[in-house]
């Protein structure tokens, strides 16, 4: 019984264990993720996104990489490449930003002109693939998980464009979308939290910055390990902390303009119904030809502004 007693408080301190609060996936980018020993991590998330075994070869540079938790940017990016020689670039956006869009576009194509040599031939251009993780209302729609490429499509026939059979054997894919930028953007916080596939247990845990005990995605365990708050050290942990009260202090600052601008809404529009009643009470006296001044002091218009409600034939 002892025994017993024994296995189940270890197998519920485990589960405690598991669910322990994990580092945000944005501070792990800018500092935990580019370290090779955590490649597995990201392989495991990218693996779940492609639906394909992904292997992090390296790091590139990328001009998202800042280094202060201060700065005013609210997004993190980080550039990898697999085995395939391909580029991923992997985003997180935290505060809404309208031409999110456009930037996703400019950043791709900025990718393919920087990785290819001046000289080289059109067929050298390295295949991108952009995975945006956004925490805000990206434009409309109903699902967590987009996902958008380039195909060309008959206008009249409806048929899609392929390579011929030389061009396949050439570019090792019949598909030509796989030759242009592919994108997967993932809304945070559509996700339901109903876990079905490998996908949506890595964004579960984007969400809730846990891991449950079930999960089986490969390599999620290794992420709940790895990104503990509690395994950082002294300096990591200082500079955890004061992302992490910056963070608050955004949303602190981005609620308290939300706040300003329903007040200063309603008020417009508060002082534009009073407006609309007082012109409507200073046309009814004008139609009983009562005198201007009269009606400046009943309405609190002016002697002007009254004047210009005045009928032409008045």
């Amino acid at each position: 019984m002892i025994e017993e007693a024994g296995k189940s408080c270890s197998s519920a301190s485990d589960s405690v264990h598991n669910m322990e609060k994990l580092i945000r996936f944005d501070w792990a980018i800018k500092k935990l993720l580019r370290n090779k020993a955590n490649f597995d991590i990201l392989e495991g998330f990218l693996s779940a996104i492609f639906h394909d075994d992904v292997t992090v070869v390296s790091v590139l540079e990328s001009e998202g990489n800042k280094e202060d938790e201060t700065d005013k940017f609210n997004r993190v990016d980080l550039l990898v490449q697999n085995a395939d020689e391909e580029l991923i670039l992997i985003e997180v956006q935290v505060q809404a930003e309208y031409d999110f869009f456009q930037r996703l576009a400019y950043g791709a194509s900025k990718l393919i002109t920087e990785y290819i040599e001046q000289g080289q031939a059109y067929k050298e251009i390295k295949k991108v693939l952009c995975v945006g993780v956004t925490y805000f209302d990206l434009g409309e729609g109903d699902d967590y998980l987009y996902y958008g490429s380039t195909q060309f499509i008959g206008v009249h026939a409806k048929d899609t464009l392929a390579f011929t059979k030389k061009q396949a054997e050439l570019f090792g894919t019949q598909t030509i979308r796989k030759i242009f930028p592919e994108y997967y953007l993932i809304r945070v916080e559509k996700f339901s939290d109903d876990v079905h596939e490998a996908i949506d247990e890595w964004i579960y845990m984007l969400k809730h910055s846990e891991v449950k005990p079930e999960f089986t995605s490969k390599h999620i365990h290794n992420a709940s390990e790895k990104l503990r708050v509690m395994n950082l050290d002294n300096a990591q942990r200082q500079a955890y902390d004061s992302y992490m009260q910056n963070m608050s202090y955004k949303q602190s600052m981005l609620w308290s303009s939300r706040v300003e601008g329903i007040e200063e809404g309603e008020l417009r529009g508060e002082e534009r119904g009073q407006r609309k009643e007082k012109v409507v009470i200073a046309r009814n006296l004008l139609a009983h030809q009562i005198a201007h001044d009269i009606i400046a002091s009943s309405t609190g218009l002016t002697l002007e502004e009254i004047a210009q409600l005045q009928p032409e034939n008045g």
